[in-house]
C-alpha cells in the first residue's frame, strides 16, 4: 500500500482529509503534526490520541519552536512586520516552515504523496503547494477539500457518515494558534461589517490591574523580561503567558489574499504586537534616520514574501543580512505598561540613546551652533524650493 503524510492538527480539516484517504484512496495514511507553540503537551497528546482513532498507520509530533524563531520571528522582529500595518504573520509564517518539516518527514518514511486540508479559496493552499514543489517535485500533493470543492458542513457530514464522533460545535471558528499568535476565523469575518464576539478569542481578559513590565533587547533580539534573562523562545512564551490575560493584541486583518481576493481574519497575539511595538520604539532611539527608512521598506517586502510562500527567493536571505546587520546597536531596555485591552510603551533606557547626545535638546537649546549657522543652514536647505516656485510663479 502506497504512503502519504498528511500535516495534521486534528482540525476538521485534517481529520477529514485521513478518512477521505484512507477510505477513497485506499493510501496508508501517515500523519505528522509540526508544532510551532500552539500546542501544550496535555494537547499534543490529545491529538496524538485522535489521530489514531482516525486510523492513521503512524502519527509524529515535531516541535520546531527554536527552528521557526531563528529562521522568521527574529527578522520579522527586525524588520517590525506588520501585513497593512497591522497582522504581525501570526499564522501565515508558521505554514512555511511546518511545510518543510512535512516534507522532510515524508522523504524520511518514503512516502509517494502529501495531503493538507486547505481549500482552493485561502492563502495556505499557495504556501503549502510552494514549498512542497520547490523542496520535493517528487512528492505528488493530493487536497481533498478543495479539489471537491467541499464546504465545513459537507466535511462534518462525511465524518458522521464515517462514524467520527467529533465536538462540532467547537468547530465554530477556525482556530490556528501558535507562539507568534492566533488567528481567528468565524461567519463574522466573512462579512465586512461584523466583528469577532469575546467569546471567539482564545484568551479571555482575566486581569483588569495595570502592571508594568520591562523588555531587554540584545542586538534586536528580545533576551530578557523583568530582569529575569532567558531564551527568545522562552522570554516570549512568559510574556504571553502574562499579557494574554489582558487580552491584549485583538484586531482584524484585511488584506489581499495571495490568490487575489479580499480576506478578513481575526487574531490575538499579545507578545508579538508588544515586542514589536516596543522594538520600533527602541530603533527610533538608537538608529539613524536613513537607517530607519530603509529598513521599513526592506522589512515590508520581507513580510509580504514570506506572507506569500516565497521563503526560498534568495532575497530573502538578502534582506535578512541587511536586517541582522542594522541590529548592531538595537539593544537596551523597553519599558512598557500593561492594561485591560491594550497595552503603552513608555520610553527606553539604551547606552545607544542618541537622544543622549551633547549636540542639543530637541526644542529646547543648541549647543553646537550658533543662530546665524541655523540661519545659514535652513536659507540654504530651502533653495531648491524657492527656486522651483521662482521660475513657476505663475501656478
Amino acid at each position: 500500500m502506497e504512503k502519504v503524510v498528511v500535516a495534521y492538527s486534528g482540525g476538521l480539516d485534517t481529520s477529514f482529509c485521513v478518512k477521505y484517504l484512507q477510505n477513497e484512496l485506499k493510501l496508508e495514511v501517515h500523519s505528522v503534526l509540526v508544532n510551532t507553540g500552539g500546542f501544550s503537551e496535555a494537547a499534543l497528546k490529545e491529538t496524538e490520541k485522535k489521530a489514531y482513532e482516525m486510523g492513521v498507520f503512524s502519527h509524529v509530533n515535531k516541535n520546531i519552536l527554536d527552528v521557526y524563531y531563528n529562521k522568521a520571528i527574529k527578522y520579522m522582529v527586525f524588520g517590525n512586520v506588520l501585513k497593512n500595518n497591522t497582522y504581525p504573520l501570526s499564522v501565515s509564517a508558521e505554514r512555511v516552515f511546518q511545510a518543510i518539516e512535512v516534507v522532510k518527514y515524508a522523504k524520511k518514511i518514503g512516502a509517494k504523496y502529501i495531503a493538507h486540508g486547505s481549500t482552493g479559496a485561502g492563502n495556505d493552499q499557495v504556501r503549502f503547494d510552494m514549498i512542497f514543489q520547490t523542496i520535493a517535485p517528487e512528492i505528488e500533493i493530493i487536497t481533498p477539500i478543495r479539489d471537491l470543492k467541499l464546504s465545513r458542513q459537507e466535511e462534518i457530514t462525511y465524518l458522521q457518515k464515517c462514524g467520527v464522533d467529533y465536538t462540532w460545535n467547537k468547530a465554530k471558528y477556525s482556530i490556528n494558534k501558535g507562539i507568534w499568535g492566533t488567528s481567528v476565523g468565524g461567519v463574522e469575518t466573512l462579512t465586512s461589517n461584523e466583528s469577532l464576539p469575546e467569546s471567539a478569542y482564545p484568551s479571555q481578559l482575566e486581569t483588569t490591574t495595570p502592571t508594568n513590565v520591562t523588555l531587554h533587547f540584545k542586538k534586536g533580539e528580545l533576551v530578557g523580561l523583568n530582569n529575569e534573562f532567558d531564551t527568545p523562545v522562552n522570554v516570549i512564551l512568559k510574556l504571553e503567558s502574562i499579557a494574554s490575560k489582558y487580552a491584549i493584541g485583538r484586531d482584524i486583518h484585511v488584506g489581499d489574499t495571495i490568490v487575489g481576493i479580499k480576506g478578513r481574519v481575526g487574531f490575538e497575539a499579545a507578545a508579538a504586537l508588544i515586542i514589536i511595538k516596543a522594538h520600533h520604539v527602541l530603533e527610533k532611539h538608537v538608529l539613524s534616520k536613513w537607517q530607519q527608512y530603509w529598513k521599513e521598506q526592506l522589512g515590508n517586502w520581507y513580510g509580504m514574501l514570506l506572507h506569500e510562500g516565497q521563503y526560498f527567493d534568495p532575497v530573502m536571505r538578502n534582506i535578512e543580512t541587511f536586517l541582522t546587520d542594522s541590529q548592531k546597536t538595537v539593544s537596551g531596555d523597553v519599558l512598557v505598561s500593561l492594561k485591560p485591552y491594550h497595552f503603552t510603551v513608555n520610553g527606553i533606557e539604551s547606552k545607544h540613546d542618541l537622544m543622549k547626545s551633547k549636540f542639543g535638546e530637541y526644542g529646547e537649546t543648541n549647543k553646537s551652533w550658533t543662530a546665524e549657522e541655523a540661519k545659514g543652514f535652513i536659507k540654504v536647505l530651502g533653495t531648491a524650493t524657492k527656486i522651483y516656485h521662482h521660475v513657476n510663479s505663475e501656478l
